[in-house]
C-alpha cells in the first residue's frame, strides 16, 4: 500500500527534498555573506527573523490564497516568489532588503508546505499516514542538512551560489505542476484559542514557542556562529550539516519512548541532556580534535527532536475534531518563537560573543526541562487513557494544521475525554 502511494507522491517528494535543499543552503549562505560584507551581528539577527515572520504569515495567509486561486496555481506562484527573492539579495546588497526578501521567502515556503502537506493528507490513509509522513520528515531533513553543502560549490562572495538556488527552486516546481495527481480540497480548520490551549495543554504550548525558537536560532545564526570562531566555509557546511543530521538520529526512538511513558518525562530527560551538550560546546569552542562537532551532533540529537514530543503530548488531551484547530495554535506559538529566536541570540551574541551561542541554547534547553520536569511534578495525571501514536516531524511545521492524527476508529468512537477547556492540564 505504502508503496503504491510513494509512486503517486514520488514529484512531490522531489520537490520538498530540493526546496529544504535550497532553505538549506540558503540560510548558511546568507549568514556567511552578512558576515562577509560586514554587516553587524544584530542586522544579521534581525533578518535572519524576518524568514520566519514571514514563514508565520504564510501560514496564516496561505489558506485564503489556496481557497482563492487553488493548489497546483498557488504552488507554482510560491515557488516563483521563492526563486526570485534569493536572487535579489545578490543584487542589492543591503540589510534591509535582505530582511525584506528573507520575510518573502519565508511566506513562500511556509505556503508551499501547506500545499504540500495537504496533497499528502490526501494521499495517505489511517494505515500508512505515519509512515508517510516520516519519510516526508526525513525527506525535508536530508534536505536541509545536504543543502549546508552547496556551500562548497563556489565562493559565497559571488553570485553563482545564488543563482544556483534560484535554479534549483524553479526545477523543484516542474515534476509537481506537471503530475496528473489530483489536489486535495481545503478545508479550513476550526480555531482553539491560545488560552484555551494553555488551560488543556500548557507543557506543549510553551514548548512550542521554545523548540521553534531553538531551532530558528540555530538555523538562523549558526553559521554567524561557525564564522565568528574562525570556520572556513567547508567547516561551516560541516558544522551546520552535523547539526540537522543530529535532528535525525533519535527522532524515531524518542517518540517510540514517549508513545510507553509520560512524555514529559521523556521531554525533560532529552532538554536536560541537550542543556549539558549546549554547555560542553560552549566550553570546547572550536576544538582540534573536532570534539566540537560531536557535541553539535548530541546537541541536535537531544534537542531537535522535542518538537515532535510537543506536539504528541498536546494531542494526547484533544478530541478528534479539536486537533486540527490546536495544531494551528501550536503553529501561531512557535512561529512568535522563532520570529523572536535569530534576533534575540544576535543581541547577546553581540554583547558577549559568539560563545554565548551555545549558552543561550543552554538556557532555552533549561527552561525546557525545568518547565516540563514542574509539570510532571505537579500533575502527575495525565487526562488520556491513551497516548497519541507518535509520528515524526520536521522543523517548523505548518501543514499540520490540515492533519488529523487521531486513527479513524477514535474518531468514530464515542467520546471518552471531556470536551477542550475543562480538562486538566498537562
Amino acid at each position: 500500500m505504502i508503496q503504491q502511494t510513494l509512486r503517486s507522491v514520488w514529484p512531490l517528494f522531489f520537490g520538498l527534498g530540493v526546496i529544504g535543499l535550497c532553505m538549506g543552503a540558503q540560510g548558511s549562505l546568507l549568514g556567511i555573506r552578512a558576515e562577509l560584507e560586514g554587516f553587524s551581528t544584530i542586522a544579521t539577527g534581525l533578518l535572519m527573523s524576518g524568514y520566519y515572520l514571514g514563514f508565520l504569515l504564510g501560514s496564516l495567509r496561505a489558506p485564503g490564497i489556496i481557497q482563492r486561486v487553488g493548489h497546483v496555481r498557488s504552488f507554482a506562484a510560491l515557488t516563483a516568489l521563492a526563486s526570485v527573492t534569493i536572487l535579489v539579495h545578490a543584487l542589492i546588497v543591503d540589510p534591509w532588503v535582505w530582511g525584506l526578501m528573507r520575510l518573502l521567502t519565508g511566506f513562500a515556503v511556509s505556503a508551499i508546505y501547506v500545499v504540500a502537506e495537504s496533497w499528502l493528507n490526501q494521499a495517505a490513509d489511517n494505515r500508512s499516514r505515519g509512515q508517510l509522513l516520516s519519510i516526508y520528515m526525513i525527506t525535508m531533513l536530508a534536505g536541509l542538512s545536504s543543502g549546508q553543502f552547496l556551500l562548497n560549490v563556489s565562493d559565497p562572495a559571488s553570485f553563482e551560489l545564488f543563482n544556483l538556488i534560484s535554479i534549483l527552486i524553479s526545477l523543484a516546481a516542474i515534476p509537481i505542476l506537471i503530475t496528473a495527481t489530483p489536489m486535495p480540497a481545503f478545508e479550513a480548520a476550526r480555531p482553539v484559542s491560545i488560552a484555551t490551549l494553555y488551560r488543556v495543554a500548557p507543557t506543549g504550548l510553551v514548548g512550542s514557542f521554545l523548540i521553534n525558537a531553538c531551532y530558528a536560532m540555530v538555523l538562523g545564526m549558526g553559521a554567524v556562529y561557525a564564522s565568528r570562531l574562525g570556520m572556513q566555509v567547508s567547516e561551516i557546511s560541516l558544522f551546520m550539516a552535523i547539526l540537522v543530521v543530529g535532528g535525525m538520529l533519535l527522532q524515531w526512538p524518542l517518540g517510540k519512548l514517549s508513545d510507553s511513558m509520560d512524555r514529559r518525562t521523556v521531554i525533560a530527560a532529552a532538554a536536560f541532556a541537550a542543556l549539558l551538550f549546549a554547555l560542553a560546546s560552549a566550553q570546547v569552542g572550536l576544538a582540534e580534535d573536532n570534539r566540537h562537532l560531536l557535541l553539535a551532533l548530541l546537541f541536535g540529537a537531544s534537542c531537535f527532536p522535542l518538537l515532535a514530543l510537543y506536539l504528541a503530548l498536546t494531542n494526547d488531551q484533544l478530541e478528534a475534531d479539536q486537533a486540527v484547530g490546536a495544531s494551528s495554535t501550536l503553529l501561531l506559538a512557535g512561529g512568535v518563537g522563532a520570529s523572536i529566536g535569530p534576533f534575540g541570540i544576535s543581541l547577546v551574541m553581540d554583547q558577549w560573543g559568539p560563545s554565548s551561542f551555545f549558552w543561550s541554547l543552554a538556557i532555552m534547553s533549561g527552561l525546557m526541562a525545568g518547565h516540563a520536569l514542574y509539570k510532571r511534578i505537579s500533575d502527575p495525571f495525565t487526562t488520556s487513557t491513551e497516548p497519541t501514536s507518535f509520528q515524526m516531524q520536521a522543523p517548523f511545521p505548518v501543514g499540520s494544521v490540515l492533519m488529523d492524527p487521531v486513527p479513524e476508529d477514535a474518531q468514530q468512537a464515542e467520546p471518552a475525554r471531556p470536551p477542550l477547556g475543562e480538562q486538566s492540564s498537562t
